[in-house]
């Protein structure tokens, strides 16, 4: 089962600094058929104007990964942590039991990035937060596995539930296969790049929800960058 999500009918809000899309319920966005799926939560596609952001505030329980699409963005934490993520690279929060942070542009050009929200596995625990650099590159052509809840993704980044955050870079033409396993969901947009996935085709930034594919074949009719979330 595949279900096209085209962007036009995600929720929107333009709050002037931030003009975001959310392809689930999120904020004033309401749609009880798109609450979730398994354990993804959220999926926001923000885009940040220069000198603007999100000031301090606080979560719980959520597994918080920034995929960042251009420009780069700016993180503080009431543990001390700060680090600035660049276009192309990833971030992770673990909110565990509790945690205050702030994300600005602090650049002189837009920023745009997928923030995407994941229920753990379990409740509470001590907060982290980390980011790395995952060069566009190296996932040409290949699924590359930018967090993981599995400990033999050892080049991920942790998160802490049961399952991964993966992208690629596709040139158009060529196609990437992925094991998903019927038994698993996943949901994946294409940042850039028309795409299809086992025959169905997608616009840049539409959302594809898949559930009950036991492989994945995802081909780019132009060049594109995809991300993909596997949970169980």
């Amino acid at each position: 089962m595949i279900e096209l999500r085209p962007f036009a009918g995600l929720g929107h809000a333009n709050h002037g600094w931030l003009d975001a899309n959310h392809h689930f319920s999120f904020a004033d966005y309401y749609n009880p058929a798109r609450m979730q799926w398994g354990p993804l939560r959220v999926w926001n596609d923000d885009t940040i104007a220069p000198k603007s952001g999100f000031p301090p505030h606080p979560h719980r329980d959520m597994e918080i990964i920034t995929y960042v699409r251009t420009g780069a963005i700016t993180h503080k934490d009431s543990l001390g942590n700060t680090g600035r993520t660049a276009a192309g690279d990833v971030q992770v929060m673990s909110a565990g039991e509790g945690i205050t942070h702030a994300e600005y542009n602090l650049e002189d050009e837009v920023t745009t990035l997928f923030q995407i929200w994941i229920q753990p596995t379990t409740r509470g625990g001590t907060p982290s937060w980390g980011a790395k650099q995952f060069p566009r590159g190296d996932r040409a052509g290949q699924m590359v596995v930018l967090a993981s809840g599995y400990g033999d993704d050892a080049d991920a980044l942790p998160i802490r539930t049961e399952g991964r955050v993966l992208g690629a870079t596709i040139r158009a033409g060529e196609s990437v296969d992925y094991p998903l396993g019927a038994e698993r969901k996943a949901y994946l947009v294409s940042a850039t790049g028309r795409i299809e996935v086992n025959g169905i085709a997608a616009q840049p930034r539409d959302g594809v929800a898949i559930a009950d594919e036991e492989n994945l074949r995802i081909t780019a009719l132009d060049d594109a960058e995809i991300v993909l979330v596997e949970t169980a």
